[in-house]
């Protein structure tokens, strides 16, 4: 792992509620976030987890062939004690400037106030004369699913966006980014070691995005189940094949710094959603 202790440096502009830095190293600036012992009331637990999660969750995402900022498991040595880091390239640049999605939905609609609406996502997508909305779309979904492989929690309006080139004015989904809150993070080792594999199945389908259909948070498993939406539907399709589960299980098998027993959650509950997304792909190649 690379030891950021020495790195240098810079005021920290970014969001979130994490503790972190802005370092550079070898001429590269990262995003380092820290370990943070308090995440719920009455519960002391290490946020090392979220690097786990992070670290993981991105590279599932490349894995299915997406873009994706590159997400490095680190460690930094504060107070004579070793953390283990995740560190994330920024993937901006003088000439690129990252838009969150959030920033488009503020100026698309002067009279309305967007949240995660799933169907106020979509009409800002469809109104905003800025972005290619079909291509848009088609990105949105195929995030959705991968998102729905990892059961990440918390895919909101400041946790994707849109790359934009100034000198050239090009606009692009940018690279997959802010994973953290994938697979189940809050869970320490001894937790996972007592959860029976009817437990593990019910962590694998009660898993809810962050985005909502009528108010209420959409299960990632039911949604997808009932193949009501036609570009969820061309998603599954288009990158059901593209998720190597077996490249998966080897890269999170060679985490050196991980124990085995997360190891083996990780690849089980990921196998348990994969499993009914095969399912689904399989109806609706039959339709």
């Amino acid at each position: 792992m690379i030891d950021f202790t020495n790195a240098i440096e810079e005021f920290n502009n970014y969001k979130g509620s994490e503790k972190k830095k802005t370092l550079i190293y070898n001429g590269k600036k990262y995003l380092v976030k820290f370990p943070d012992p308090v995440r719920e009331k009455n519960k002391n637990i290490s946020y090392i987890n979220n690097a786990f999660s992070e670290y993981i969750g991105s590279n599932i995402f490349k894995i299915c062939g997406f873009e994706v900022q590159k997400v490095i498991l680190g460690k930094y040595n504060y107070n004579r004690k070793e953390k283990i880091v995740c560190a994330c390239e920024d993937f901006t640049d003088d000439e690129n400037v990252l838009y969150e999605f959030e920033n488009l939905a503020l100026s698309t609609n002067p009279d309305k106030k967007i949240e995660t609406e799933l169907s106020d996502i979509m009409e800002v997508i469809e109104e905003s004369k800025m972005i290619d909305t079909e291509s848009t779309k088609q990105k949105f979904w195929d995030m959705f699913i991968v998102d729905s492989l990892i059961g990440n929690t918390d895919r909101h309006n400041g946790n994707w966006g849109f790359l934009v080139n100034k000198n050239t004015g090009n606009i692009a989904f940018s690279p997959i980014y802010d994973c953290g809150s994938c697979l189940n993070p809050m869970l320490e080792d001894e937790e996972i070691e007592k959860i029976s594999e009817t437990e593990l199945k019910n962590l694998a389908i009660n898993c809810y995005s962050y985005l909502k259909e009528n108010g209420k948070k959409i299960n990632y498993i039911t949604y997808i189940s009932h193949m009501k939406n036609k570009e969820c539907n061309e998603a599954i399709k288009r990158l059901f094949t593209s998720i190597n589960m077996n490249e998966i299980k080897k890269f999170i098998q060679n985490i050196d710094c991980m124990s085995d027993v997360r190891k083996n959650f990780y690849i089980r509950i990921i196998e348990q959603r994969y499993s009914y997304i095969k399912n689904i792909f399989k109806n609706l190649s039959s339709l």
